[in-house]
């Protein structure tokens, strides 16, 4: 099911799939969704929710799986991917592709008032709190503490205390 408020923005170049499992896309009043956004309900029956005045930019990709869970004011720079889901791999004599997935680490959470900068990747497990800011090209998985700014090397591992 797809819901996107009236006062809501989304290009006609977004290509949103409707899920086949029942899960919800939902889009917030006075957000805004660009070209070339791609929503693809797979790998779960997680939901997207996305609050108001979020504004995601050209190339993002979500892979809807165990669930996103977009808060308030939230800005995502351009290409980013949310992939809240994880393949299983770890029996040999079957293809991955045959495996089906692994269980949930909690979807994927960003909270109201964070800055997510372009080419990131978030994993199934993370949670940005209020106000941060990821900075671009940076991989996240687990959580991202309120306030905190992460000046994008995309060779740390967020959410691991340093």
């Amino acid at each position: 099911m797809i819901e996107i408020d009236a006062t809501a923005r989304v290009s006609p170049l977004a290509d949103i799939e409707d899920s086949v499992r029942g899960s919800r896309i939902v889009i917030g009043a006075r957000s805004v969704i660009d070209s070339f956004v791609k929503i693809k309900p797979t790998g779960g029956s997680g939901d997207l929710v996305i609050g108001a005045h979020s504004v995601v930019n050209s190339g993002c990709v979500f892979y809807t799986g165990n669930g996103i869970t977009i808060g308030n004011h939230v800005a995502i720079a351009a290409n980013t991917t949310f992939a809240p889901v994880n393949h299983a791999y770890k029996d040999r004599s079957r293809l991955i592709a045959e495996q089906g997935f692994l269980p949930s680490k909690g979807g994927i959470v960003i909270e109201d008032d964070v800055w997510i900068g372009a080419n990131c990747v978030l994993l199934d497990g993370t949670v940005l709190r209020r106000g941060a800011v990821i900075g671009a090209g940076s991989l996240v998985r687990g959580e991202v503490a309120a306030w905190s700014v992460n000046a994008g090397n995309p060779l740390v591992r967020l959410g691991e205390r340093q």
